[in-house]
């Protein structure tokens, strides 16, 4: 079953169990079923007024644990409330997981990733959901994938989902900046930033935050199960078609610096970066070609890292911002269709074309000289 499909039906049935301070059951069990309730629905504790991305995303999760599904979120800084709560996230002062409390604003508090699970190499401080997804994202995942919790498939994306997802939420609660100086430029559509939008204006007359935050739980949650989904049936399948490329490189080219993708659009540059780590590989792939989706051919340079838009070998620079016939007598190669401005990519009506240009740019080494 497709992950969105299923949290269609988890959104449906959160939406019935709501947010509040009273004690009542909820009423609707996980995944959409009603499933009668023997005793109290349990509690999930949080801090009232502003919320922010960490706490929603936090509750989300809990609420894909069985145990939580009925939970009702209890939001308040009442400490015997809290204490008559089940779990506890982002406030009470407290973390301990033998007692279910999650928060991160002590003093104390200084753990990471990499400090409560030493094979995991992220360092950044945790915030209360990264916490939740510490010590129960695995199972989270294992539920929802019908996997083991210990095999491969759970462990790729667990990782994956807190390098590419959580730890975000984790350094921007914690305000934990992304790079040293000043930012080049604001960024203001994060998860976090659309999160916090979703509480009352300053000057609006009702500051009412329960709509709020369940809006906000409705937001995270589906953009939680879309990556989730997206690395499940997208990503992580792409790892076996870079890898059998890589293995075959060399028939493509002697060089070995050339790699070949049966089809676009697939995610390959993170792939790339690790297999060549893994298979510790002689010399560093260059170039990638691939057809698109018209059924032409693209060349494309290998970046120098998984953030970068930097090349590792551009086209060569006489090239760049060329196209169709002008192209082809430039570099004596025929079916030419473009190359970018920039050089990290370029088109060709043919396979044969493409394969030509990376060579041709192999040859030049990305210098200046003309085809």
């Amino acid at each position: 079953m497709r992950i969105c499909a299923r949290a269609a039906r988890l959104m449906a049935a959160m939406a019935g169990t709501g947010t509040g301070t009273g004690s009542g059951s909820g009423g609707t069990a996980g995944l959409g079923q009603k499933q009668p309730s023997p005793g109290p629905a349990p509690r999930i504790g949080t801090h009232d007024g502003t919320f922010h991305c960490d706490e929603a995303l936090a509750c989300f999760l809990l609420r894909l644990l069985p145990r939580y599904r009925d939970a009702e979120v209890v939001r308040t800084r009442d400490p015997q409330r809290l204490a008559q709560c089940d779990v506890v996230v982002d406030v009470g002062g407290e973390y301990d997981p033998e007692r279910h409390r999650y928060d991160h604003h002590q003093r104390s508090f200084t753990q990471s990733m990499s400090s409560l699970r030493p094979d995991k190499p992220w360092t950044t401080k945790l915030s209360s959901a990264g916490l939740v997804y510490c010590h129960f994202g695995a199972r989270i995942l294992a539920a929802l994938l019908g996997q083991p919790e210990d095999g491969p498939v759970v462990t790729a994306l667990y990782d994956k989902l807190y390098e590419n997802f959580v730890e975000e939420i984790d350094a921007i609660d914690n305000g934990i900046a992304q790079a040293e100086g000043p930012p080049r430029y604001a960024l203001t559509t994060t998860l976090s930033a659309r999160v916090g939008h979703l509480n009352p204006r300053w000057n609006d007359p009702d500051q009412d935050t329960e709509a709020g935050f369940r809006r906000a739980m409705e937001l995270v949650g589906r953009e939680f199960m879309d990556r989730l989904d997206f690395y499940h049936r997208a990503w992580l399948p792409a790892r076996a078609l870079v890898e059998e490329a890589v293995q075959h490189r060399l028939e493509v080219d002697s060089s070995g610096q050339i790699l070949e993708l049966p089809q676009g659009g697939c995610p390959w540059k993170e792939h790339l970066f690790q297999l060549e780590q893994e298979l510790a590989l002689p010399r560093p792939l260059q170039l990638v070609l691939f057809p698109d989706r018209s059924g032409q051919w693209r060349v494309q340079s290998v970046p120098t890292g998984p953030h970068t838009f930097q090349s590792r070998l551009p086209l060569p620079e006489a090239w760049r911002g060329l196209r169709d016939e002008a192209l082809s007598q430039l570099s004596g190669i025929p079916g030419c269709v473009f190359v970018h401005a920039s050089g990290f990519i370029g088109g060709n009506q043919t396979r044969d074309g493409a394969l030509e240009m990376a060579r041709r740019a192999l040859q030049h080494g990305g210098g200046t000289q003309s085809g």
